[in-house]
């Protein structure tokens, strides 16, 4: 039971990074609206912040901000250093957060969060080039069409925390 328990965080921590990967704000909003709704003891010691109804609203805002501002002709792109930084911390944070384990593995879930952001940051900057290049998608609707799929990886995502 508990390898099983183990290998669905694992998942979990890798489909963070995905999210974290297509919308950086997006994977730590979910991730913090779920544990602030009902934190355990346990949580709350090992991750104060993230169990927080006040940081858990900042970063929806934060979140909200992203979806529009993806849409900006003058947004860098994502695979630039700043942006790709932002996105590894964010997979790393919310890997490690989802581990059950509250001791060692925390350092390999929060290695899979940032590698699946990395990993996603590039594919999904490759899909969207591809989408509004190739087949003459605007970006807008390209923009949107990952938001949507962004927002639906995040409610699946924390589905899998409860």
């Amino acid at each position: 039971m508990g390898s099983m328990r183990t290998n669905n965080d694992l998942w979990t921590a890798a489909g963070f990074g995905v999210l974290a990967g297509m919308r950086s704000m997006t994977a730590p909003a979910f991730l913090t609206r779920e544990l602030s709704r009902k934190p355990t003891r346990a949580l709350k010691r090992a991750l104060p912040g993230l169990t927080s109804k006040k940081v858990s609203q900042r970063l929806g805002l934060l979140a909200l901000g992203e979806l529009v501002g993806d849409k900006a002709p003058t947004t860098p792109p994502r695979i630039k250093l700043p942006p790709l930084t932002g996105r590894i911390l964010s997979g790393a944070i919310t890997g490690a957060a989802v581990s059950r384990d509250r001791k060692g593995a925390k350092l390999g879930f929060a290695l899979i969060g940032a590698a699946a952001a990395i990993a996603s940051s590039y594919a999904f900057y490759g899909i969207r080039r591809f989408v509004t290049h190739r087949l003459r998608v605007p970006d807008l609707a390209a923009g949107l069409i990952e938001d949507g799929a962004a927002l639906f990886l995040g409610a699946r995502l924390t589905r899998a925390l409860r």
